[in-house]
C-alpha cells in the first residue's frame, strides 16, 4: 500500500480544558523530524462559535440561507489552510510525498487542547504552495490526502484488524423524534456485506446467513448494547440516533439518543464516557474481553465537542480515548440521506478489505459529488490509531476476505450443481440452461476475481506472498474443472486443469522451495496424464517428488501449529503420488502406514481448528470421485478413512483448497 504518513500535532501548556480559543495563544506545532514552530489560530472564542453555529443549516432564529452558509465554509477553511500552511515542514512532506508518488497522503492530526478539537480541520482550503490550492485539501485529487485525528498517548493502541467481520447495527427512535433512516441504513449494510452471504434457496435460510454477519439491534438502550457487547465479539459496531444535548458541570455537551430501559418512548442521552464503557466489555479480572476495531456514529454531533470550560469532549473522542481505535463521527448536523451513504461507501470499502484511510477519502469524496448543497463532507470527522504493523494487517485482512468471497461463489455453484441433480437436470447442448448460464457467469466471476488478486500484489513483494496467490489461483481452476466434470463438460474440465498446472508452474517458479505449490503442480500432472504419459512421469519428474517431500521433511521440525499440520497433509499427498512418481516396486503397505500417520498427525494438530483436516480430507476425496486411478485409489482411500474418524466441520474459510 502506497500511503504517506505525516503526523502533524498542536500543542500548549495547562490542562486540555477550561481554555478558550484567542489570536494571542500561541500553540506548538510538530511535524515530522523538523523543530517546532509557534502558530495562532486567528479566532476569538465567541466568533468562532458563531461561525460554527452558521454550519448548522438551522439554528433557533431560523434557517441559514444556502449562499451565507456557503460563505462560512470557504471563509472559515480558508482561514484553517492558512494556519497549516504556517507549518513549513507540513508543506514539505506534503511536497515530498507528491514526488515520490505516494499514492495516498495520510495526515495524522493529534489534538490535546479541547478548543481546537472545535475547530473543523475537515474543512480546510488548501493554501498557496499545497496541492490543489484554492479547493478543499482533503477533497483534491492531484495529491489524495486523508485526515484522521488522535488523542495524545505514549503508544498506540492496539488494533486487531485481520478478523472475521461480525456487525453490530445499534439504532433509536425515541420519543417523538423524527423517524431514523433504519431501514436505509440496514439496507446498505447489506448490500455491503452481500458478497460473503452464502447463497441458499429459501429467504428463510438467506435470512440465517446474513444474521450469522449483522445483528440487528433496535430500540436500542445502553444497557442491551452492553449485553449484546459482552456475549459476541464484534469487529464493527454501528449506531444510528438522534444527537442530543445534555448538561455536564453547568455545561453543555453533546450526546447521543438513546432508549430509556424499559421504556423505548423516552430518551437517554448518553456521552461518550457511558458509551466507551458499554462498548468495551471487561472481564473480572479487568481486562478488555472485546473491542471493536472500528465504531460509526450515524449520529448528529457525535464529533461536536460542545463546551470546554469543564472536563469532557465529544462523544468520538471519548471512544478513541477509552481504546476503540477507529471512531467515525459527525461534528455537525448530519442529513439522513447523507449518512446513508456514507454508511455503504463506509462498509463496502471496509469489507472489501480496502485501507480505512482510503476509504475515509472516498467517503469525503462521494459525500460531495451525492449529497450536493451540504457541507456533509466536512462534517465527517475520524479519530484513528494506528500500530506499527497496521499495513500488513489490512493487506492479510483484504486476502481473508476475497479468499472468502470466493468461497461463497464456489459453495453457490456447488449447491446450484446439487440442485439441478436432484431436480434430474443435464446439460444441454446448444443453448444452456438458465442454471449452467448461471455456472458460466460464477465460473467467470471467479477468474476475474482471482486476476485482479493477483494483478494487484506490487512487483516489490515477497516471493512467498506472490507463490500463494499464484497457488490460489491454480487451486481456483481446480476448483472450476472439478465443477466442470460435475456437470459432465469433459473438455473444459481438462482446459481448467491445464490453467491449474500452469498456474502451479508458475508459484513454483516464484517460490522454488514452496513444498505446496510443487505438489500441487506434480498432483496435476498426473490427473492430465493419459495411461501410456503416467508411465514416464516417475524418470521426468521423480525428482520434483523427491524435492518436495525433502522440503516438506525438513519444514516439519520447524513449524508449528496450523502450519505443521498443512506439512503434513503435503507429505501424506506426496506419499500417495509415489504411486506415480517413484520407479520401482512401491511398498504399499509402508505407504498406507506413512499416509495414515500424517493423518492422524493433521487430526491432532487441529482440535482447535478443524480447517486443515477438512481441506486436506477434500483434496484426497477427489482423487477417490473425480481423479480415479488404480495407482492410488486404495492409498486415497486410507487417508479419507483416517481423516473421516468424527469428521469435524470447517470454522473459517478454506486457506489452501
Amino acid at each position: 500500500m502506497n500511503i504517506e504518513n505525516i503526523k502533524l500535532e498542536f500543542l500548549r501548556p495547562g490542562p486540555a480544558h477550561n481554555q478558550l480559543l484567542s489570536p494571542l495563544t500561541p500553540y506548538i506545532a510538530l511535524c515530522g523530524r523538523e523543530g517546532p514552530v509557534t502558530v495562532n489560530f486567528p479566532f476569538e472564542h465567541r466568533q468562532l462559535l458563531n461561525r460554527l453555529e452558521r454550519l448548522r443549516y438551522i439554528t433557533p432564529s431560523g434557517a441559514i440561507p444556502p449562499q451565507q452558509r456557503e460563505a462560512e465554509v470557504q471563509e472559515i477553511g480558508e482561514v484553517i489552510g492558512e494556519v497549516l500552511g504556517d507549518v513549513p515542514a507540513l508543506a514539505t512532506q506534503i511536497g515530498n510525498a507528491r514526488i515520490n508518488s505516494k499514492g495516498l497522503v495520510h495526515l495524522r492530526l493529534s489534538l490535546s487542547a479541547h478548543e481546537l478539537a472545535l475547530v473543523p480541520f475537515e474543512m480546510s482550503i488548501a493554501p498557496d504552495g499545497f496541492p490543489g490550492s484554492g479547493s478543499p485539501l482533503f477533497l483534491q485529487s492531484r495529491v489524495p490526502i486523508t485526515l484522521t485525528r488522535e488523542v495524545r498517548r505514549d503508544r498506540p493502541l492496539p488494533v486487531s484488524w485481520d478478523r472475521t467481520p461480525q456487525i453490530l447495527f445499534a439504532f433509536a427512535n425515541p420519543g417523538s423524534l423524527a423517524p431514523v433512516p433504519a431501514q436505509e441504513h440496514l439496507e446498505a449494510l447489506r448490500r455491503a456485506v452481500d458478497p460473503w452471504v452464502k447463497w441458499r434457496q429459501t429467504p428463510e435460510d438467506r435470512v440465517k446467513e446474513l444474521k450469522s454477519l449483522i445483528t440487528v439491534l433496535p430500540d436500542a438502550t445502553l444497557e442491551n448494547i452492553r449485553q449484546a457487547c459482552s456475549e459476541w465479539e464484534y469487529t464493527h459496531i454501528h449506531i444510528l440516533a438522534h444527537g442530543g444535548r445534555f448538561e455536564h458541570g453547568g455545561d453543555q455537551h453533546y450526546g447521543l439518543a438513546l432508549c430509556i430501559e424499559n421504556n423505548a418512548t423516552q430518551a437517554d442521552i448518553v456521552d461518550g464516557e457511558r458509551l466507551s464503557l458499554t462498548l468495551t466489555a471487561a472481564v473480572s479480572s479487568g481486562s478488555v474481553r472485546h473491542c471493536p476495531a472500528m465504531v460509526s456514529l450515524a449520529t448528529c454531533d457525535s464529533g461536536n465537542i460542545g463546551s470546554v470550560i469543564t472536563p469532557g469532549a465529544s462523544i468520538a473522542h471519548q471512544l478513541h480515548a477509552g481504546g476503540i481505535p477507529w471512531v467515525i463521527a459527525s461534528q455537525f448536523p448530519l442529513h439522513m440521506r447523507a449518512s446513508s451513504i456514507a454508511t455503504e461507501i463506509l462498509y463496502e470499502g471496509l469489507l472489501r478489505g480496502e485501507d480505512p484511510r482510503w476509504v475515509l477519502y472516498n467517503v469525503r469524496q462521494r459525500l460531495r459529488t451525492r449529497s450536493a448543497g451540504t457541507h456533509d463532507w466536512g462534517s465527517i470527522v475520524a479519530y484513528a490509531s494506528l500500530p506499527w504493523d497496521f499495513e500488513r494487517q489490512v493487506e492479510t485482512f483484504r486476502d481473508r476476505q476475497i479468499r472468502a468471497a470466493l468461497e461463497v461463489k464456489f459453495d453457490k455453484a456447488e449447491r446450484i450443481l446439487e440442485t439441478s441433480a436432484k431436480a434430474g437436470a443435464a446439460p444441454a447442448k446448444g443453448a444452456p440452461p438458465a442454471q449452467f448460464a448461471k455456472l458460466k457467469s460464477l465460473y467467470d466471476s471467479i477468474r476475474e476475481d482471482l486476476a485482479m488478486w493477483l494483478d494487484d500484489l506490487p512487483s516489490s513483494a515477497p516471493k512467498q506472498d506472490r507463490a500463494e496467490r499464484l497457488g490460489m489461483c491454480g487451486a481456483g481452476e481446480k476448483r472450476i474443472g472439478i465443477l466442470f466434470n460435475r456437470e459432465g463438460n469433459h473438455e473444459q474440465e481438462k482446459k481448467a486443469y491445464v490453467a491449474a498446472c500452469e498456474f502451479y508452474r508458475r508459484a513454483l517458479l516464484a517460490d522454488p522451495v514452496n513444498h505446496w505449490v510443487m505438489t500441487q503442480y506434480l498432483s496435476m500432472r498426473a490427473v492430465l496424464a493419459g495411461k501410456e504419459r503416467l508411465k514416464s512421469l516417475a524418470g521426468e519428474y521423480g525428482s520434483w517428488w523427491i524435492a518436495a517431500r525433502q522440503i516438506a521433511l525438513w519444514e516439519l521440525p520447524s513449524v508449528t501449529g496450523e502450519n505443521k499440520a498443512w506439512a503434513h497433509g503435503t507429505l501424506a499427498e506426496l506419499e500417495m503420488l509415489a504411486a506415480i512418481y517413484t520407479e520401482g516396486k512401491l511398498n504399499r503397505k509402508e505407504v498406507k502406514r506413512l499416509i495414515i500417520e500424517h493423518c492422524r498427525a493433521i487430526r491432532d494438530l487441529s482440535v482447535k481448528n478443524a480447517f486443515p483436516v477438512n481441506s486436506t480430507l477434500r483434496q484426497f476425496q477427489r482423487y477417490l470421485d473425480f481423479w480415479k486411478r488404480d495407482e492410488w485409489q486404495d492409498l486415497a482411500a486410507a487417508a479419507v478413512g483416517a481423516l473421516s474418524q468424527g469428521e469435524p466441520q470447517a470454522t473459517r474459510v478454506y486457506r489452501r483448497p
